[in-house]
């Protein structure tokens, strides 16, 4: 599943460059949401990595521990191919001490440790900070100054990026392969689900984004409260709805396809219908999954956005909020010179 297709919402990239040309120009630092508590069973690590995929770190931290797998947690997958900070917990029941010094692994080391009473959990995140260069700049940098502002001011669209399909779509195919009968392990089973659920959500926002309506109510819209996973609605976009839409303070949903019934109405429920009804293959499969239904912002408003040209070198930092994707606004600026972010 390649997003290089899908609509912009700012009139498409004005540049090109280097993306990734080393690790270091792609940062990734977690925003924890909340502090460890300084004691408990879980070992708490503040780790960086470079050029190393997060479940490989975890499977090495077990291995080191002498515990299972399932004894490591971590909020997210963070890139392979970048430099990122990010926290996790081993479970140690009964071994207070350890010295985690003595951990060595290519690409990683380990910057802080503490202690926690609970194993982290998947998306037990505030957001992500992001520093990425982009090198060897050409085009109208001042035509993608202007874009960058504006999805400073009114945001962008909250697409999956890339890295949720898997390399050349492979997770989508294995996707329909499971749904027509391939059985895989569980680990695998719900990142399948989730690339199939999200390719359906692509589809719903590419055609907002398309007929200009991404940030904006339609009839029988359902929102999402900024900075919350409040979803209220449907609800008809009053001049108030339509008024707390532009000033960021909510935003319009798409569906995440699954078992059960569309919340939404109307000209957004026939909409997210066609949509499904479109690759009914994958619809029938989520459904007979039995995930249910669910809904996610079809916006998604960069936080802390400043960047800084030395030369032909562009550097953008930002914060995102769990689950959006820096290659998604990238997308939006930058035409890579080298296949891809």
């Amino acid at each position: 599943m390649s997003t290089t297709d899908l609509p912009c919402a700012w009139g498409g990239p004005t540049l090109r460059g280097r993306l990734r040309a080393v690790a270091e120009d792609f940062e990734v630092e977690e925003l924890p949401s909340f502090e460890p508590s300084g004691d408990g069973e879980h070992h708490w690590l503040w780790i960086e990595k470079r050029g190393a995929n997060t479940e490989w770190l975890a499977r090495q931290l077990a291995t080191f521990a002498g515990v299972a797998a399932v004894d490591v947690g971590f909020a997210g997958r963070k890139d392979r191919h970048a430099l990122t900070r990010q926290a996790f917990t081993v479970r140690l029941p009964g071994r207070p001490e350890f010295d985690w010094s003595a951990f060595v692994a290519e690409g990683v080391r380990v910057l802080g440790t503490s202690r926690h009473a609970r194993k982290l959990g998947r998306g037990s995140l505030a957001g992500n900070r992001f520093t990425l260069r982009i090198r060897d700049v050409e085009g109208d940098v001042e035509q993608a100054v202007a874009q960058f502002e504006q999805i400073k001011s009114l945001g962008m669209p909250n697409y999956f990026g890339e890295q949720r399909f898997g390399s050349g779509g492979g997770n989508l195919a294995a996707a329909e392969a499971m749904f027509a009968g391939r059985r895989v392990r569980r680990d695998e089973r719900e990142m399948l689900l989730s690339a199939a659920r999200s390719v359906l959500f692509n589809d719903v926002l590419a055609a907002r984004v398309g007929s200009g309506h991404w940030n904006v109510g339609l009839e029988g819209e359902v929102w999402q409260l900024e900075g919350s996973a409040s979803i209220f609605g449907p609800e008809p976009a009053t001049p108030e709805l339509v008024e707390r839409a532009e000033q960021g303070d909510i935003h319009p949903t798409g569906v995440m396809w699954g078992k059960g019934a569309l919340r939404t109405q109307a000209e957004v429920a026939r909409l997210e219908q066609a949509c499904a009804a479109a690759r009914a293959g994958i619809a029938a499969g989520l459904e007979r999954a039995g995930v249910g239904m669910a809904r996610r912002s079809l916006r998604v408003m960069p936080k802390h956005m400043v960047s800084d040209r030395e030369g032909p070198h562009w550097t953008l930092r930002f914060e995102l909020p769990p689950g959006s994707y820096a290659t998604s606004l990238l997308r939006e600026l930058i035409m890579p010179m080298d296949g891809g972010p």
